[in-house]
């Protein structure tokens, strides 16, 4: 998995590609990023298939600051990225969410 940061000078924004390799994805029909810029919806942010079976999904994020956030694979699949900036627990205690910090 990995995750590509872009500062835009011209506006106070940074977009941000988050990416999940075929290999980890490869019997999934479908993958979400899920996370505190769009209220935890499993639906609001999709990931588009790429012609090598990825995923990926850019979302425009504001800097200076950190968003916590999990790929949901398929229907129920819980991933954390091993590239983010770092990990806390979940309130419920069970795991953890990657966090990405701008």
């Amino acid at each position: 998995m990995s995750i590509r940061k872009q500062f835009l000078k011209s506006k106070p924004v940074c977009k941000v590609t988050f990416k999940i390799p075929d290999i980890v994805s490869n019997d999934v029909e479908n993958a979400h990023v899920v996370g505190e810029f769009n209220d935890w919806s499993t639906s609001a942010t999709p990931m588009k298939r790429l012609k090598n079976g990825a995923f990926t999904a850019t979302v425009d994020l504001a800097p200076n600051r950190s968003y916590q956030f999990r790929y949901l694979l398929g229907q129920s699949r819980w991933e954390n990225d091993p590239e983010a900036d770092g990990y806390l627990p979940t309130p419920y205690g069970d795991s953890q969410n990657s966090v990405i910090s701008l």
